[in-house]
């Protein structure tokens, strides 16, 4: 009877030998699979964008830099340099992206308009560095190429007056519209009313990226192109407080180095402490929608550079509100975290 309880016992022990081979050779296989499969994150596609600027006067157009380089979901075919002095606004974006280790994007550049019109508050940064580079394409043929090139997938963001959108779409409509769409930084559109109620309402008013290309401004919004528009409305309460400043560059990454010392710049020229980031929510509003919620409209800029609710089809997704305190944070959050 002990011989059988061996015998038993070896056979289970060989069944069990068996069946654990065939397991481990089972948690081989799934593991094989996991480490060749590329994850859901891998798969997701990245939102192809071109962003032109108009950076060097205000502060936020380098914030806005900083936001696209650090947020994987954007693949940034190139910057394009808008409006005045764009041979500096060059430079100033090849410094930044040599600085942060993105040399390999282009930085294209449109005809200078009258470039003593503005004040560029941070050329000392412009002209510094040892990245400006030999040669820069011309911004309309770049967008327009890489809509050609890529049908339907671009989004340009406009965060500057318009000239060179507007120069896009006299050269070659159909190509522009080959874009996926526009986003921009732009307009007055509603009364906008201080909620302490201390400050008198600001009623709508030619906004400065409007008023300084109208003509293109009206091109743009007569396009036909899908319009996403982030107006004063939605981004004149966007300050930057001490709080979230000291959070951002006490982290000491060389982008948030890049843009302390930027900060210092500007604020010593403007003898302002507090930015307002204006331009980075046409970004941020595409990362995490929640914090403009988009309301369809349609949108006309009249001769004076007003921009107008009018009677029409939408031909605009427009931000109104936005949450200021939410979008600090964000901020924050994903540009030192990358």
């Amino acid at each position: 009877m002990g011989q059988c309880r061996l015998v038993f016992a070896a056979k289970v022990a060989i069944m069990a030998e068996i069946k654990g081979a065939k397991m481990r050779k089972l948690l081989a296989s799934a593991v094989a699979m996991l480490l060749l499969t590329p994850s859901v994150e891998a798969q997701a596609p990245r939102e192809k964008i071109i962003i032109d600027s108009d950076i060097g006067d205000d502060i936020d157009d380098a914030f806005a830099v900083a936001l696209a380089l650090s947020s994987p979901e954007f693949e940034v075919l190139g910057f394009s340099a808008s409006f005045g002095d764009t041979p500096t606004r060059a430079k100033m974006l090849d410094r930044m992206l040599g600085e942060m280790g993105r040399s390999d994007i282009p930085v294209a550049m449109g005809a200078p308009v009258d470039v003593n019109r503005n004040a560029f508050t941070q050329r000392a940064y412009a002209e510094g560095g040892q990245f400006a580079r030999s040669r820069h394409p011309n911004s309309v043929d770049f967008v327009l190429d890489q809509a050609r090139k890529y049908p339907h997938q671009v989004t340009l963001v406009a965060i500057g007056p318009l000239p060179n959108v507007g120069a896009m779409i006299d050269k070659d409509p159909a190509a522009f519209r080959l874009l996926k769409k526009v986003v921009i930084m732009g307009g007055s559109i509603r009364t906008m009313t201080d909620p302490y109620g201390v400050a008198a309402p600001i009623a709508p008013h030619p906004e400065w990226n409007i008023k300084n290309d109208i003509a293109g401004a009206q091109k743009l919004f007569g396009s036909g192109v899908p319009l996403q528009v982030l107006p004063l409305d939605s981004t004149a309460n966007l300050k930057m407080h001490e709080v979230a400043r000291t959070a951002l560059f006490a982290h000491g990454s060389m982008t948030t180095n890049t843009l302390a010392g930027l900060y210092y710049e500007w604020s010593q020229y403007t003898r302002s402490p507090t930015p307002t980031l204006y331009d980075p929510m046409t970004l941020a509003s595409m990362l995490q929608p929640s914090l403009c919620p988009l309301t369809l409209l349609h949108l006309t800029v009249d001769d004076a550079g007003n921009t107008k609710e009018t009677e029409g089809p939408p031909n605009a997704q427009v931000c109104l509100h936005s949450d200021a305190d939410a979008f600090l944070q964000f901020y924050v959050r994903r540009v030192t975290s990358h």
